[in-house]
């Protein structure tokens, strides 16, 4: 018999071992995470008493995979368009944090004498809480619904597109020994260059892909699909210099635009699961007891460091993003941990070589007894608020309520040329951004296919390249230099004052020059003309563009397909009502606002009228909406029948759908104890001359109301069973199929 490979010994050892430890964690109700941890730990050379892996270079490559994964999944999460609404707020939350946790974590660092990257690359982990561990708190703790939950998770959705572009930039930092600020800016360029055309070139192609195989496709195919695009945009990410895992988060954001995108996330899980699990399993490989034992000290400080930076630089990022004092000590204490992407950033600085190897598992440790502490740190803003409020004099409370760098936009605020400016300033980027890309493509891999196709025909290769270029981009080119020229901004400013004339033309003005280079660019890399011939040129082809009906509608063509891409999940969740309703946000500045809670499988409210159920009488909350699959039912009646699985959108207090959500969570059906015996069973029973049954109907046998069973149907040697009518009257020799419990069955079999 063959030898099993080593690779298929390690990941038994490694699910095995995974698996019994996280059933105890989920027994003692702590995150996963460290169940993963502490089993790699268990099966790391680094336990003499237990079995460990073998070949730990293929367990790694798994871990790679499963960083890939985790951050696609998380791309599936996240979307441009949520950060876009959420406006100031949760940004200036974000980046105070993230700027002072990571200035926390550089001065500890050098406080220990650390080296230069070890510090930066520690003030990264430092930086990033946990959405995993603050998420699974929550939902423990029943503060799910709360409104402060939902702040706390739009700032954490802004802190994981943050890591990723931190992972960027560390890669950056390891790349060069002393990088200066024009590296760093070259850096920054970069990545927006790619993110943006990614982004654009994604969304226009990928769910218009997706909707023409929609008919062909199925759970498994679109599986395939979906992790192929993933690996496909990480593959092109390490191609272009940044990570892996920046790819995948890409392309997994760009899926969360799709009509797909739901059943993408729930067919991926799986995946993840699997992966991620080895990933954290590696995680837990690296922990040394030496090294923890000998960096005890420096463990403790920068758990005290996170703990206390966080309930301070926390509150105060969300005090001066528009929160009151309660509010903000709330959400700041919630974060005060790290997580998966303190693993990921390590775990990049170690494969880059440019980190100490002590500080993986400092790192783990510290994430491990902080992920500990999350539960009590919540708990603890309360009471430490009413310290604050015992103590502080009003002034200074009412004052602290007030602090706040995020001003809600009114109507006489908005600016005419400042809205125009910034429209037309996205829409140049954007359009140069993709010109820029199609001569690349075009310059580096076209051109030199042609000269190879027409060898000795070189300047007709030349021309040929030039034409399709710029035939390529002229749909983006008009658009630039005309787009926002009809605008209802430009109309007014217009008409308002002819001192606005010239302004308004020079910014076409300057869209045209832009339009020029590129074209003069491809002129002069492709043909050895003057350069006053090439801008002369440039000029008449761009007037051409101007003029020509077909480059407009083309570029209008582009232009609503993204569009339309862009909006088709918003669209979709519309047509299936599970759009949240227009007037929620207007209760957030009250004591009340809206949350989803969902209906248990075991739930014993299931079947039961929402009058039966006195959830006004008991809870105070009021039900709007029940979202039942693809059924929106708002404004329900006391006779609407709850279902499990139904989602009912409530509104109320956060003490209010807090209780809620712990009967609900409560008032489900106990497990039956004896299940395995009331198994049902299918038996045949042949009615003996003896029988109490013969000569009796159906109701008069009493096989039902006395055996509890069910007469299936009499067998009268027919292909199928024969009904049986209720008036007809078994008789001696009658052959019928009951069905019922098993001891029932024997029951009746001796009667």
């Amino acid at each position: 018999m063959a030898e099993l490979p080593e690779l298929i010994k390690d990941l038994a050892l490694i699910l095995v071992v995974a698996g019994s430890v996280t059933l105890l964690f989920k027994k003692l109700r702590q995150p996963l995470v460290l169940g993963y941890i502490v089993a790699g730990f268990l099966v790391s050379p680094q336990m003499p008493y237990t079995m460990s892996v073998v070949d730990r270079a293929d367990v790694q490559t798994w871990a790679d995979i499963g960083v890939v994964f985790l951050l696609f999944s998380l791309g599936l999460d996240f979307s441009f368009k949520k950060i876009l609404k959420m406006g100031a707020a949760p940004a200036i939350a974000a980046c105070t944090i993230i700027f002072c946790m990571m200035a926390s974590g550089i001065s500890v660092g050098k406080l220990f004498g650390w080296s230069q990257p070890d510090c930066v690359f520690l003030g990264g982990m430092l930086a990033m809480s946990s959405t995993t561990i603050i998420y699974k708190a929550f939902d423990d703790m029943g503060l799910r619904q709360q409104r402060f939950a939902g702040l706390v998770m739009s700032v954490l959705i802004l802190e994981d597109i943050l890591a990723i572009v931190m992972m960027v930039m560390l890669s950056a930092v390891a790349s060069g020994t002393n990088p200066d600020g024009g590296q760093m800016l070259n850096s920054i360029l970069r990545i927006g260059f790619f993110l943006i055309l990614w982004f654009v070139v994604g969304i226009s192609l990928i769910p218009f892909l997706l909707r023409r195989a929609r008919s062909i496709i199925n759970d498994e195919t679109l599986l395939i699909v979906s992790l192929g695009l993933c690996c496909l945009m990480a593959v092109i990410s390490t191609q272009v210099g940044f990570s892996s895992a920046f790819g995948a988060f890409v392309m997994g954001s760009i899926l969360a635009e799709t009509i797909e995108a739901e059943r993408i996330i729930k067919i991926v899980e799986p995946v993840k699961n699997l992966f991620g699990a080895i990933f954290f399993v590696s995680v837990g490989m690296l922990v040394e007891p030496k090294v923890l034992a000998e960096y005890a000290f420096p463990i403790i400080m920068l758990v005290l460091t996170i703990l206390i930076g966080q309930a301070v630089f926390g509150s105060f990022g969300y005090l001066i993003s528009g929160q009151s004092l309660k509010t903000a000590m709330k959400c700041g204490f919630s974060m005060a941990q790290i997580g998966e992407f303190a693993f990921i950033i390590a775990s990049l600085g170690l494969s880059l070589g440019v980190i100490s190897k002590f500080l993986y598992p400092v790192v783990v440790a510290v994430s491990v007894i902080t992920t500990f502490l999350t539960p009590y740190m919540i708990r603890f803003s309360n009471p430490c608020y009413r310290v604050m409020e015992k103590h502080l004099p009003h002034k200074i409370i009412t004052v602290l309520n007030k602090i706040t760098l995020s001003h809600p936009s009114t109507a006489s605020a908005k600016n005419k040329w400042k809205s125009l400016i910034t429209q037309m300033s996205v829409n140049t980027v954007i359009y140069f951004i993709l010109s820029v890309a199609v001569i690349f493509i075009m310059l580096t891999f076209f051109l030199p296919f042609i000269r190879h196709l027409l060898t000795g025909w070189h300047w007709t290769a030349n021309f040929i390249c030039g034409l399709i270029t710029v035939i390529g981009i002229s749909p983006f080119l008009r658009a630039m230099v005309m787009k926002k020229n009809h605008s209802e901004e430009f109309k007014e400013l217009w008409a308002e004052s002819r001192l606005n004339h010239f302004p308004l033309i020079f910014t076409i003005i300057v869209r045209m020059v832009i339009a020029c280079s590129l074209i003069f660019y491809v002129f002069n890399y492709l043909s050895r003309f003057a350069n006053a011939l090439i801008y002369t040129f440039a000029v008449a082809i761009i007037i051409v563009m101007i003029l020509s009906r077909s480059i407009k509608h083309s570029s209008i063509r582009l232009e609503r397909l993204f569009i339309q891409n862009l909006r088709s999940r918003d669209i979709q969740a519309q047509v299936h009502g599970h759009r949240r309703p227009l007037y929620e946000g207007h209760l957030l500045d009250r004591d009340i606002h809206m949350a989803d809670v969902e209906v248990p499988a075991g739930s014993t409210w299931a079947g039961m009228r929402l009058r039966e159920l006195k959830l006004r009488n008991r809870f105070g909350i009021h039900v709007s909406c029940i979202l039942r699959a693809n059924r929106r039912i708002n404004i329900p009646s006391g006779e609407d029948v709850v279902f499990p699985g139904d989602k009912l959108q409530v509104i109320g207090s956060d003490e209010q759908l807090s209780s809620l959500a712990s009967a609900l969570k409560t008032e489900i059906y106990s497990d039956d104890s004896d299940i395995e015996n009331r198994e049902m069973k299918l038996h045949q029973m042949v009615i003996t001359g003896n029988s109490p049954f013969v000569d009796k109907t159906l109701s008069e046998s009493g096989i039902r109301d006395i055996y509890n069973c069910m007469v299936v149907g009499l067998e009268e040697g027919k292909e199928n069973l024969s009904q049986i009518d209720p008036s007809y009257r078994f008789r001696k020799g009658d052959i019928i199929w009951v069905v019922g419990e098993n001891n029932s069955v024997i029951q009746l079999s001796k009667a």
